[in-house]
């Protein structure tokens, strides 16, 4: 049975367990020997993070095959439109090409926040507003360039869940451990099952 953790990265702390620069770490918070994050959170970003001791069940869980929804509550500059929340619904284009369609819609602030520090620089002539963001992609700082292509830039970033697995009960830099339970990949074309099974061409014996 493969270890596996859920740990609620806070603000400010990267998703590896040493750093030469002296910012804080994973190792600050969990002193598991042999657990890995399967996955990264921005820095700056918080939320759930896994972590687990077998590398092919990470590679597994990374895998785009599987297209584990990842459920994001992010605060944002301005009253966010649903012309907005539209053009994320249908996908927009990034520079690194046209993201899937999302889930979005405008939430109130969650129940359960807690307190960041540093807070967001509040501004008493700029409002804000919370959307949840459902995605099945995990491209580098997807969810803040989604959020400011469509005009309204990302001011906190809280990941709250990734496929069945949430940050139920765990506040900032608290972890617990969980059972394994994913889906099994999407099967290949029969035609292409064929094709892997297909000896290769025998080499000419050499007469030399």
């Amino acid at each position: 049975m493969s270890r596996i953790l859920l740990f609620n990265k806070p603000f400010r702390v990267l998703t590896q367990f040493t750093d030469s620069e002296g910012r804080s770490t994973l190792a600050d918070f969990i002193k598991v020997p042999g657990v890995y994050a399967a996955g990264r959170l921005d820095f700056d970003s918080e939320g759930l993070l896994i972590l687990m001791d077998d590398g092919r069940l990470q590679q597994q869980l990374a895998n785009p095959a599987f297209k584990l929804p990842k459920t994001y509550c992010v605060q944002v500059d301005g009253e966010i439109s649903e012309a907005a929340l539209n053009r994320l619904r249908q996908g927009v284009q990034l520079k690194d090409g046209p993201t899937r369609p999302a889930r979005a819609r405008r939430i109130n602030p969650p129940r359960w926040l807690w307190p960041r520090n540093p807070p967001v620089r509040f501004r008493k002539e700029q409002p804000t507003s919370w959307i949840e963001l459902i995605i099945t992609e995990g491209r580098n700082r997807q969810v803040r360039r989604m959020t400011a292509e469509v005009g309204f830039p990302t001011l906190r970033l809280i990941r709250w869940s990734i496929g069945n697995w949430t940050l139920e009960s765990l506040a900032p830099g608290q972890w617990r451990e969980e059972q394994v339970n994913l889906p099994a990949p999407p099967a290949r074309p029969a035609a292409a099952r064929r094709n892997s099974r297909r000896p290769s061409a025998k080499r000419p014996r050499s007469r030399a």
